[in-house]
């Protein structure tokens, strides 16, 4: 007697389950009109309706949806301005229109959707409907795998740190490497080529990653300063010293200290850092208490510390001790097939979570960015991306939107002294990593002499790693 009721109660569980399982689509009703409810023909979707804007934003925030059907009726200047303002508010959904025949043909109607619906049908919708589910299902299948997408990328792009040329992926390699050992690492490296985001993805791979990451710029405090930045002062040390500061290396105890551009820093203070480096120890400025720093020192510089050593510029001594590993960071035209990766992954990181028109580059554009030297590397593409997004009239970014544009946007033609230069450092580039940077063995391979080949390295701002 009692197994009907149970198989009952069985069947009914799993009715309920069907039902919790379905899929949710945000319907927002704006029109007058009550032709037969959209949430009748829906029959493999849970509906959520509702009849405002206002409605709408609300049932986004109790809701996690991935897409909207709206039913549009008169579409006037409030109106229009109303929907946008919902859907730049909005987290990135999928939006299909619903409209009356006549009303494609309205001023501002067409637009509208071509700006930010993912599809559109037009009423009455009778044998309409499975294109209609079909639709409903390709749209929230694509949010899915964005979501999905969304976390991988978050998991590969640790610290923007992204491409997968050759080039670059030593400098991951290296990354690895060094992250484990617990010395001091010398990135070396032209400007905007990232070498901070290398120093944190060393630092939150290592050991120290629960610690703090501290970062100073050697060569952005006025020389007075630095002392006092990098080491800390007690109270009345110097004239406006009102309280004790703790320095940038104290702070950085039982984590990472990054030090950028460290050739800049001035020469008088390079023995205060040799002597951190040595003794791990510092002394406030005006204080004379000897205090034990358990800190990574990471450094970074655009300069050939070689040559500043040969000047006297910089410490031979301090040098060695900072240069115990070392990651040498590509340009990113020397990063073959990584611009059009980072582009896109900048452009999703600076769209993400905002409405804009722009939907991603021409192709045109990916060709002249392949095309651009990049003397700024990484840190002139972020510029141009972001300007791009925020100026473009267009629905794909344009070479003109990048900058980019030469001759009207045709293909540019490089004269014979550029064709020529490009040739030159290419051969010098691979000579010196052929022969592991050894000059006078580059020298030999390229056919020239070596006070040539120091010649051309020094015309195209080429160093080698103090190999002769």
């Amino acid at each position: 007697m009692t197994t009907e009721p149970s198989s009952q109660y069985r069947a009914c569980e799993s009715q309920q389950a069907q039902k919790q399982a379905k899929r949710k689509v945000l319907y927002l009703h704006w029109a007058s009109s009550r032709e037969e409810d959209v949430s009748d023909l829906l029959d493999d979707w849970q509906v959520i309706r509702v009849g405002s804007v206002q409605e709408a934003r609300a049932a986004m925030q109790d809701d996690p949806l991935r897409v909207v059907l709206v039913r549009f009726g008169e579409l006037d200047h409030e109106r229009k301005l109303a929907f946008e303002q919902l859907v730049e508010a909005s987290p990135p959904l999928y939006w299909i229109a619903l409209l009356d025949a006549d009303s494609i043909e309205q001023d501002g109607f067409s637009q509208l959707i071509y700006d930010y619906f993912f599809d559109y049908y037009t009423l009455p919708l009778t044998d309409k409907v499975p294109f209609l589910s079909a639709a409903l299902g390709h749209a929230y299948g694509l949010g899915a795998l964005c979501d999905a997408e969304h976390e991988q990328r978050r998991y590969r792009e640790e610290c923007q740190m992204v491409g997968a040329s050759p080039a670059i992926r030593l400098v991951f390699s290296q990354i690895r490497k060094v992250a484990g050992v617990d010395a001091t690492v010398l990135i070396t490296g032209n400007s905007g080529t990232g070498k901070e985001l290398i120093a944190q993805a060393i630092h939150q791979r290592s050991h120290r990653h629960k610690g703090p990451f501290v970062a100073l710029n050697c060569g952005a405090l006025p020389e007075n300063l630095v002392q006092a930045e990098l080491f800390g002062h007690e109270k009345g040390a110097f004239t406006g010293a009102h309280c004790r500061k703790v320095g940038r290396i104290e702070a950085a105890t039982g984590g990472t200290l990054f030090l950028d551009e460290i050739g800049d820093l001035p020469l008088s203070l390079q023995v205060n850092l040799l002597r951190f480096l040595q003794e791990e120890t510092i002394e406030r400025l005006g204080g004379h208490e000897t205090l034990y720093i358990d800190a990574r020192v990471i450094a970074a510089t655009h300069r050939a510390l070689e040559n500043e050593i040969k000047e006297g510029a910089f410490r031979e001594d301090l040098y060695y001790r900072l240069n115990v590993l070392s990651i040498e960071v590509p340009d990113l035209k020397e990063r073959e097939g990584d611009i059009e990766l980072l582009a896109n992954f900048f452009f999703r990181k600076f769209t993400e979570g905002k409405h804009y028109k722009v939907r991603g580059f021409s192709r045109r554009a990916t060709a002249a960015m392949n095309r651009h030297d990049w003397p700024g590397n990484v840190r002139e593409m972020i510029n141009r991306v972001r300007k791009a997004i925020v100026m473009s009239d267009n629905r794909l970014i344009t070479a003109a939107d990048l900058g980019l544009d030469n001759a009207g946007g045709g293909e540019a033609v490089p004269t014979l002294e550029q064709a020529r230069n490009q040739a030159e450092r290419q051969a010098i580039r691979r000579s010196l990593k052929k022969t592991d940077h050894n000059v006078s063995s580059a020298a030999r391979l390229l056919g020239v002499s070596r006070v040539t080949l120091y010649r051309l390295m020094e015309k195209h701002r080429l160093h080698a790693a103090g190999k002769n």
